[in-house]
């Protein structure tokens, strides 16, 4: 049986009194995609953001590998291998590619800051090894031709493919996706799909997905987590989740067209 790896156990979280995430309960196995959908305002994002240390809950407990997480700064978390995108690209359009996916190599910390400053061969040593990294996570994603190139140059759907590179630098273990398809269009919307399934069940890397793209966690999540007004309405196999009235009236009532269909 596969590890546990991410786990709430009834996290809630308000702002200004407007409930975001109610008593939410969630897990996350070793080497498991796990979709998370849900109408806009449902609390996928703010999720998110809990697990990985943007917001301290109000209530609740967030683990990872065992660990509380509650109240650790974002830095603390992606060292314990919790990586994740952003649904608005976040990256440094005048820094080249590779640059941009640098600055996901968590291990590129110089112990000291002077060492940075000076050039010091230990500085110099991490930056090669940091290099090296983000090269080969552009090389994953297929994006290494970019490498040099600023990142503003690029599409959208480059980007996007930057971001989860960035995401995936460091060799996380669980990696939290907030519409990775987002800009991508048809077939590149199932290539991601196989991509993210491979890297699930080749380096045992676990995904949380949350995607508008229905037939994206329809067609290659073994499990779904649907979120309305902050509380958890269903989870189960995408069949089951396709199929559950409370699902359909909450959310895939207007949006049945979209997943019947993926392509191999």
């Amino acid at each position: 049986m596969s590890a546990k790896l991410l786990e709430l156990k009834r996290v809630s979280k308000s702002f200004g009194g407007v409930v975001a995430v109610k008593n939410l309960d969630l897990e996350l196995n070793e080497a498991e995609m796990v979709g998370l959908i849900g109408p806009n305002g449902s609390g996928k994002t703010v999720t998110i953001n809990l697990c990985t240390g943007v917001y301290p809950p109000d209530s609740g407990i967030i683990t990872f590998k065992g660990i509380p997480i509650n109240g650790k700064k974002p830095w603390e978390i992606s060292k314990l291998g919790l990586s994740r995108t952003f649904q608005t690209i976040r990256l440094w359009n005048k820094m080249t590619v590779l640059e941009n996916v640098m600055i996901g190599y968590v291990r590129f910390m110089p112990a000291h800051f002077l060492e940075a400053v000076v050039r010091t061969p230990r500085a110099r040593f991490e930056e090669r090894k940091a290099r090296e990294a983000a090269f080969q996570a552009l090389q994953l994603v297929g994006m290494a031709a970019f490498a040099d190139k600023l990142a503003e140059d690029l599409s959208l759907g480059q980007q996007r493919l930057v971001e989860l590179a960035r995401a995936l630098v460091s060799q996380p273990t669980c990696v939290l996706l907030d519409e990775p398809a987002a800009g991508l269009r048809g077939e590149l919307v199932v290539q991601l799909g196989h991509f993210l399934h491979r890297l699930c069940k080749e380096k045992r890397t676990t995904f949380l997905i949350v995607e508008h793209r229905i037939q994206l966690v329809m067609h290659f999540c073994s499990r779904i987590v649907v979120l309305n007004y902050g509380e958890k309405i269903a989870e189960g196999p995408p069949e089951a989740i396709k199929n559950d009235e409370q699902v359909i009236a909450a959310y895939l009532g207007r949006r049945r067209g979209e997943y019947g269909v993926v392509r191999e």
